[in-house]
């Protein structure tokens, strides 16, 4: 059996994980980022421009620039909402999350392909990593690892999470399931620069349907955190809605997404969770991309901090830092989708709320730059009294 020591272990080489190898690894510390590789997550692939900006994200990645978004209620209204002075980008994650991946390893991180088993207390101090090792041609081999820290960066249903992190199963869960298509170019209503979320509870009792265009492909998917849905059945009618039925299904994905941060991230001692397995993915939108990456960056700042002066406390700055910045906006979501998803009714106000520019300017500022706009004071106070007057059904349809 292989035995290497590091000074961290990276669990899981999504955004989340590759981002926190990438910035220990750059600071001069050992670190071993492991992954099992060959599966993509069922994602929209968004990323907005923050992210792009903060992470050096070179265009070629981006796939497709997204100039509008178009919210379909379940009368078939449609509220199209444009993005001024910029644009939202799709990535590929299979490209994306590799590209993340080989940045790390160019930094210094030592990657390895292989999948997680179980974690193993030193008594003298840190974690034994064991994992079945797979080289490249599909052979395994049993390893270990040994890490004064490890990361567990595993995505939802965390392994590393479930053999070290108290109550880090009982984190809500929403189902998401996509199919990856050819792009119907040329056809009658398909916007390459448009992505499209429909709000009818025949696609999801409680969330959404999308339509994301990806240059050559598009994502064709929903969710629900219910549990006697089927996706497939929500997806197979979305793209009869969309006159998609023939067009080329080149594979299919589906997996668990949170949709709360756990209350705990870290043991206390020499685990920490990041991205998917901390529950950093926003509710109401479903995004987690940029989430998983900010995660991953304020994680590894308190890894770097433990590391230095030896302190475990310090792990718990990740979380407290993340939720400071990140917390409102997570709130303000949380409300949207509690009150607004619950059926078909509230949907078609939610669409119709949506149609006001002030809210689709707040809105987007807060997607774009990741925070809650706070120099249009009046722009809130009329969302406040028109979300009020939706809700309770005064505002016309």
């Amino acid at each position: 059996m292989n035995t290497t020591h590091y000074d961290v272990i990276v669990i899981g080489g999504g955004p989340s994980g590759a981002t926190a190898a990438q910035e220990l690894a750059s600071a001069g510390w050992r670190v071993l980022l492991l992954d099992r590789q060959g599966r993509t997550k069922p994602c929209g692939g968004a990323i907005p421009p923050r992210l792009i900006q903060d992470y050096f994200i070179p265009d070629e990645l981006i796939v497709a620039k997204i100039k509008c978004a178009r919210m379909v209620a379940p009368s078939n209204r449609q509220v199209d909402i444009p993005i001024d002075n910029g644009y939202v980008g799709m990535v590929d994650r299979d490209v994306f999350d590799e590209w993340l991946r080989n940045r790390a390893a160019q930094h210094g991180a030592v990657r390895e392909r292989g999948r997680f088993e179980r974690l193993e207390a030193d008594p003298a101090g840190g974690q034994w990593v064991h994992y079945e090792q797979r080289d490249n041609h599909g052979h395994t081999t049993p390893a270990r690892a040994h890490a004064r820290l490890v990361i567990g960066a595993d995505g939802a249903r965390s392994e590393v999470a479930r053999q070290a992190i108290p109550d880090a199963d009982k984190t809500k869960l929403v189902f998401a399931y996509h199919e990856i298509l050819e792009a119907p170019h040329g056809q009658n209503g398909y916007d390459p620069e448009r992505c499209d979320v429909w709000y009818q509870g025949h696609l999801s009792p409680d969330f959404y349907g999308w339509v994301f265009p990806h240059g050559k492909t598009l994502s064709v998917g929903t969710g629900s955190a219910d549990k006697g849905f089927s996706l497939r059945t929500g997806v197979a009618r979305l793209r009869e809605a969309t006159g998609l039925t023939q067009a080329a299904t080149l594979r299919r994905e589906g997996a668990p997404i949170p949709l709360k941060p756990l209350p705990r991230w870290d043991n206390g001692r020499d685990v920490i969770l990041t991205g998917d397995a901390a529950g950093v993915v926003a509710p109401s939108s479903g995004e987690g991309i940029y989430y998983a990456m900010a995660c991953g960056s304020r994680v590894a700042q308190a890894v770097h901090a433990c590391l230095h002066a030896n302190d475990p406390s310090l792990l718990r700055m990740a979380r407290k830092k993340f939720l400071k910045e990140h917390g409102k906006v997570f709130w303000v979501l949380g409300l949207m989708q509690y009150f607004w998803y619950q059926n078909d009714r509230r949907r078609e106000r939610f669409v119709a709320m949506c149609d006001d520019r002030d809210v689709q300017q707040l809105t987007f500022d807060a997607y774009m730059n990741k925070r809650l706009v706070r120099r249009k004071p009046m722009a809130h106070v009329k969302i406040f009294f028109k979300d009020l007057a939706h809700l309770f059904g005064l505002a016309r349809v």
